[in-house]
């Protein structure tokens, strides 16, 4: 189906203005289709022109356009022509329409645990007109009435407050405000639904019921999760929420994390935790819940006129959905997740090659935007703003944001719109600023430069910013900088108690130690006999960086002649989104300083910058590996430990030879063993560690034996989830089969359990196995989004490279075909998934440059390819350089 480009956006907004939407469905069938009818009210700027209307039918059965009936053979692709326009017009369709099973459009799914059909509609970016025909773009906005036909005993709800049920199975809902249609929802079935309310509005939680229990028991946090963020943002913004009830359901086989649909948010279902989770992941959800309900101002209340602006969404989204989260929850550590797990995911999409401005000039068709839904519309974005934070001022920044609510609620806004409500608040011209910070792709990188005199102290110390090749923009930054010093000893006895062995300095405790933390300098008891030095901040100051003075080299004048600190931290407090690079003798204290380190957030740094240097080869993987052994045993952040060893793992997956990384896992487990070792039991940092070390390590007893209930570490639930993960890691090491991953589906029947199954299935180091899950990756168009997935993630395993070898090739011959049978969503995450990035060799190089080179891949394609292979590229040039 053809996407819509800007252009033609942009010629039938200018001709149509639409009044409303009255949309029927019928969906008590019980075949692969509903029935569809909608009436659309709108104006024509110019009587006697022609447009069209979206649709993606299985069948149209009448189109009548003023009255006047239309041939339903006129449907080309996915518009329908509608010539002759009067200034005002009624359209009405009505087409038969089929459920999906991919996630888009109105998706169907039927709960393996207890037979009950769940229906609910995604409609972004361009998939409404998958359920209703419609003018399908975010400037053509009007209210939504929904009427709903459904079986007897369902459960509806949509955008609208609901208005009457006349009849039994029928469900009528009262006109919206004005609405895009990629934010038009609904969901169907026998849900389980909880209610409250707060401040006048009414709050509500959605599940199947399979999930009944597991809500019941999260509903209270997640209220109370809720109602915190809408007083925070009402407090911020100044503007109420404007659309009546705020009901949250949490759906099966989502793809996205949630979907700021206003009235009704949708959320992936995995956020109703049947199994233990840990702090992180509790905090994670909260973040998502503030996420969208930023949305029902940021998207919802003043919309995007074009893809283009669609950071106008989602930075603020990522942005206020963090600080709303840490200012106003009990989750106060949610910009060190941001700074560690969300800017890495920034950095690394704006450094390949398929990088973006934050806001480019042009996005030329709702496909291109899919492709734009990433880590620099999110978190770059998120990050950039907070930058604009600091220059502005808190004050200034939230009075131009309360302007633009007033100057376009309920209608469409520009880049142009918001700089003009921030100028006109803050006295500041922001046009310098948005060109180099939203216009211009990739990132900068801070290097500090250091020299001492004979003496110890600093004769000089600059920060010298640069850009790479192809990018030469140099941009204005605020950023802390810290001093940090070793100031003691602490020595560990068996118990885990410390004595110092150097007389402690007269330092505030909170710069000494982390929260939590029960010895001197930030060690756990499992680390008994470890001799560790505490760590003191002595200076932190801020500093405009300017790229226009000496080739973006700023002398700290301040530092001249002061004694020479252990580290010096740019970026300290993570305001800005920059690369940063220590000077050598900082990057020789880190192993030393880092675990007693007090400060979460300078540890994250610290971390990322770690983990950046050993992915841009400018270290080798075995420092990276020396840091985790050092320093994480005695970490107390569970988002820091969590998100070191995902990156470290993946990292030593393919940065290292086979030798090599063997070697790394055993020490990585070891890390995590000793970690485990002093975590409290049943606490979330032993459930970190216990899932570290299920990945790492080859003790398959050890691994079974948890399975069997043998040797438990105490406090730890060995459920549902914790006994997939293991037998992934038993399935991928050949120590189980189709025996035992059968006997696990038949213990846990439910949807997750099925797509843990398969997981498992396709991870197995068998041919046969292999084979399947390829087919059902490649070629099945039956099984669902994410049984696809799951299928996908668990082919390539580090451990099977020479099993694997041969489907190498067969990835580069087969994924254009395998793109052209799924919906653009689905197929680039597949594709993206299924990429052999164990297949570390030029030889992946070359068969990626053939398929690039061809002119007939779709654009989502393209863009997963060429990323996947400028990953694989830095992997090679590290094996290169040392050796691994």
């Amino acid at each position: 189906m053809p996407s819509l480009t800007r252009v033609a956006a942009a010629e039938r907004a200018a001709l149509l203005d639409v009044e409303s939407y009255a949309i029927d469905l019928d969906v008590t069938g019980a075949g692969p289709t509903f029935r569809s009818t909608t009436e659309i009210r709108f104006r024509c700027a110019t009587p006697g022109a022609t447009s069209f209307v979206e649709i993606r039918p299985e069948r149209v059965y009448g189109v009548r356009l003023n009255g006047v009936e239309l041939d339903p053979a006129a449907l080309v692709d996915n518009h329908f022509p509608l010539p002759g326009l009067r200034a005002e017009n009624t359209l009405v369709v009505e087409a038969e329409m089929a459920y999906s099973n991919t996630g888009e459009g109105l998706h169907r799914f039927v709960d393996p645990a207890d037979g009950n059909v769940y229906l609910y509609a995604m409609s972004a970016v361009d998939n409404a007109q998958r359920i209703f025909a419609c003018f399908d773009q975010p400037d053509l906005k009007a209210p939504v009435t929904l009427a709903v036909s459904a079986p007897a005993g369902w459960i509806v709800a949509g955008n609208g407050e609901l208005a009457a049920t006349p009849a039994p199975g029928r469900w009528e809902f009262a006109p919206t405000p004005p609405l895009a249609t990629y934010v038009v929802t609904l969901v169907a079935g026998p849900y389980h639904v909880l209610r409250t309310e707060h401040d006048g509005v009414p709050l509500g939680l959605y599940c199947r019921r399979s999930l009944a229990e597991h809500l019941d028991r999260e509903a209270e946090e997640i209220f109370t999760v809720t109602r915190q963020c809408l007083d925070r943002l009402h407090e911020l913004f100044g503007v109420r929420y404007a659309f009546g009830t705020y009901d949250q359901a949490f759906v099966p086989e989502f793809n996205m994390g949630a979907m700021e649909n206003p009235g009704l948010v949708t959320l992936r279902d995995d956020y109703v935790f049947r199994s233990a989770v840990t702090e992180d992941e509790r905090e994670r959800r909260a973040t998502v819940i503030a996420h969208e309900m930023a949305h029902m101002w940021f998207g919802d209340l003043v919309t995007l006129r074009w893809w283009d602006d669609l950071w106008l969404n989602e930075s603020f989204a990522e942005y206020f959905g963090t600080r709303v989260t840490a200012e106003a929850t009990r989750f106060d550590r949610a910009w060190t997740t941001f700074g560690l797990r969300r800017k890495a995911w920034g950095y690394a999409a704006d450094q390949r090659p398929s990088t973006h401005p934050v806001a480019p000039a042009e996005v030329p068709d709702a496909a291109q935007a899919l492709t734009n839904l990433d880590g620099i519309s999110y978190a770059k974005g998120a990050a950039v703003l907070r930058q604009l934070v600091a220059w502005l001022g808190d004050e200034a920044f939230l009075a131009g944001l309360r302007t633009f609510f007033t100057d376009h609620r309920f209608g469409n806004a520009t880049l142009a719109d918001l700089l003009a409500a921030l100028a006109r608040a803050s006295g500041r011209d922001l046009g310098g600023w948005a060109e180099v910070w939203l216009r211009q792709p990739q990132v900068n990188t801070l290097r500090v430069e250091v020299r001492r005199d004979d003496d110890g102290r600093y004769a000089e110390v600059a920060i010298v910013q640069s850009a790479p090749a192809g990018y030469p923009v140099l941009r204005p930054h605020r950023i802390g900088i810290g001093l940090y010093d070793a100031f003691g000893i602490g020595l560990y006895d068996a118990s885990g108690a410390a004595e110092a062995d150097e007389p402690t300095p007269e330092v505030p405790v909170a710069d000494q130690t982390a929260p939590g933390r029960p010895v001197v300098g930030g060690v756990t008891p499992g680390d008994a006999g470890r001799r560790i030095p505490g760590v003191r901040r002595r200076d932190r100051f801020e500093v405009d960086l300017d790229p226009a003075a000496d080739r973006g080299r700023t002398v700290l004048t301040r530092l001249a002649g002061e004694p020479a600190a252990r580290l010096v931290l740019p970026n300290d407090g993570d305001l800005t989104f920059a690369k940063i690079r220590l000077d050598p003798d900082s990057v020789a204290a880190v192993p030393e300083l880092l675990p007693g380190l007090a400060d979460p957030l300078a540890r994250a740094v610290l971390w990322g910058e770690t983990l950046d240097a050993v992915t841009d080869a400018d270290r080798p993987v075995s420092a990276l590996v020396e840091l985790v052994e050092t320093a994480l045993p005695v970490e107390t952040e569970v988002i820091v430990v969590r998100d070191v060893l995902a990156l470290a793992r993946s990292l030593i997956d393919r940065y290292l030879d086979r030798e090599a990384r063997a070697a790394a896992l055993v020490r990585l487990a070891g890390a995590c063993d000793r970690l485990l070792a002093g975590a409290e039991p049943g606490s979330s940092m032993q459930l970190t560690a216990v899932r570290g070390l299920i990945g790492t390590t080859r003790d398959t007893g050890r691994l079974a034996g948890w399975l069997a209930g043998a040797d438990v570490p105490a406090g730890l639930a060995v459920d549902a989830d914790l006994r997939w993960s293991v037998l992934l890691r038993l399935a991928v090491l050949g120590a189980v089969g189709e025996t035992e991953i059968a006997a696990e589906q038949a213990r846990d029947p439910s949807a997750t359990g099925a797509e843990r199954a398969a997981e498992c299935r396709a991870a197995l180091p068998d041919p046969e196995a292999k084979s399947r899950a390829w087919q059902a990756v490649m070629k099945d168009t039956t099984l669902s989004n994410r049984l696809v997935m799951a299928n996908a993630t668990g082919f390539w395993q580090p451990e099977q490279v020479d099993l694997t070898a041969s489907f190498v090739e067969r990835y580069f011959v087969e994924v254009v075909e395998a793109a052209g049978h799924r919906t653009p969503w689905v197929a680039d995450r597949v594709a993206v998934a299924a990429y052999p990035r164990y297949a570390v060799a030029e030889r992946t190089r070359e068969l990626a440059a053939a398929l690039l080179a061809r002119p007939d891949l779709p654009v989502g394609l393209r863009r997963a390819v060429i990323d996947a292979d400028d990953d694989l590229g830095r992997a090679l040039r590290s094996r290169i350089r040392w050796g691994a």
